[in-house]
């Protein structure tokens, strides 16, 4: 039986007899089944800093109201800049494994909906 490509993109392929990414080889056969998983970042460091920027400001002086602005758009920065980590995950009979990582939701849902359909295949 000839090997049939589900995906192939960014250096990971799935078909139906295995599994590449980050130059890791998991053959489909071991696979019982996959799923996405979602790592939200933490958000305590950007609070924390935003409200002590804030308490700086009700100081009242200007040079206070100055450092706790500065203070608070930087931590509104950070916050914004951090985004979800999705992660493929891989059950096998030795357990599951974390095979691929991605801040694009849309990627990661196209790798697991490929090695759904691998496993499909496989019968």
């Amino acid at each position: 039986m000839d090997e049939q490509v589900f995906f192939d993109q960014d250096g990971v392929s799935v078909s139906n007899a295995r599994f590449i990414v980050n130059g890791q080889t998991y053959a489909m056969s071991a696979v019982t089944s996959v799923k996405r998983a979602v790592n939200e970042p933490s958000r305590v460091g950007p609070v924390f800093f935003g409200i002590i920027g804030l308490l700086i400001c009700l100081i009242g002086n200007t040079t206070a109201i100055v450092i706790g602005l500065f203070t608070l758009v930087c931590a509104i920065a950070v916050g914004a800049q951090q985004k979800p980590e999705y992660i493929v995950v891989l059950s096998t009979s030795s357990g599951e494994s974390q095979a691929l990582k991605s801040v694009d939701s849309s990627y990661v849902e196209s790798v697991v909906s490929a090695l759904n359909h691998s496993i499909i295949h496989r019968g």
